[in-house]
């Protein structure tokens, strides 16, 4: 959900390699039993008995919060961690643009926030190659897409993002959907159609202006889509077109981090071999997502 572009079957995205190839992986090659991961944890994280979380939690079923408390795939994937590590999680909720800051400020230990790890993110660069940042480190955790998501009857014909030109697109800011859109605004002038893009504080918003006819479309991570279209959620939208740019969503770490990073790295390794890490996938209904194996800065 998240700068930089969004999901699904593997099959489905041919990106298999990207995950899967082991290039970059954490390089677990047998089992670590939860005690010898703990005692390499930092010191100071295992002296607070806490792991503090940067999410924007307004993003169901990846972040989001049932009755004030934390909620989703992340929360749900943070806990089993803290749980197999004797960690507690505390998730502290933020706007998405300021999750990374958050990270590199250090306020929190990592944010899981529907993050797509990218290599600019990774690098701290912006779309024009300025340094922006230190940059920071991700452990890759599943795989997502970006989806285009109308109104359920369709009444503009939406069926990808060309058909979108001339029209207006609702996005989250500081996602990577929002720089897909900016991107497709050069192309849309080329055929003398100006997209127009509406940045929104979160996709609420953006499927809210869908809803009203004040958007054509919003643009979205594949789970998020897949949510808001289910038959429990009114019949309000219809994803159209073809999954948009697959990419793996990333625990976010400052780099300074290298133990905390590789231990939850080989932690993740443990809950996809012991089956917990697809239960999880499943009880959100996002099983096409899943990865086989933690990747360390596998984002392109």
């Amino acid at each position: 959900m998240h700068t930089l572009i969004p999901v699904r079957t593997m099959a489905a995205f041919g990106v298999g390699g990207l995950l899967l190839c082991g290039c970059g992986s954490s390089g677990s090659s047998s089992d670590q039993t939860a005690s010898e991961l703990r005692a390499r944890l930092p010191q100071s994280i295992r002296n607070a008995g806490v792991l503090r979380i940067a999410s924007d939690l307004d993003y169901p079923p990846v972040d989001f919060r049932i009755e004030g408390a934390p909620a989703g795939l992340d929360p749900d994937l943070a806990a089993a961690m803290g749980k197999y590590l004797g960690l507690r999680t505390e998730f502290v909720h933020m706007p998405f643009d300021q999750v990374i800051p958050a990270v590199l400020d250090r306020k929190v230990d990592l944010a899981m926030s529907a993050v797509i790890d990218t290599r600019r993110r990774q690098e701290g660069i912006n779309d024009r190659h300025e340094q922006v940042n230190a940059g920071v480190d991700f452990i890759d955790y599943f795989l997502t897409g970006t989806s285009i998501l109308v109104k359920a009857n369709n009444p503009l014909n939406v069926t990808g993002l060309d058909s979108l030109c001339g029209r207006t697109v609702a996005v989250q800011r500081g996602t990577i959907q929002a720089e897909l859109a900016d991107r497709q605004i050069a192309a849309c002038q080329k055929v003398n159609k100006p997209l127009q893009v509406h940045p929104l504080d979160t996709d609420d918003q953006a499927q809210a202006e869908v809803a009203s006819g004040a958007a054509a479309a919003d643009l979205n991570d594949y789970p998020v889509a897949v949510y808001n279209t289910g038959p429990d959620r009114g019949g309000r939208f219809r994803m159209v077109g073809a999954y948009v740019q697959s990419s793996p969503y990333g625990i976010t770490l400052n780099k300074q981090n290298a133990a905390l990073r590789d231990v939850l790295a080989k932690t993740l390794d443990q809950l996809i071999r012991n089956g917990e890490y697809d239960r999880i996938l499943a009880k959100w209904g996002v099983q096409r997502g899943a990865v086989t194996s933690a990747v360390v800065n596998g984002g392109l």
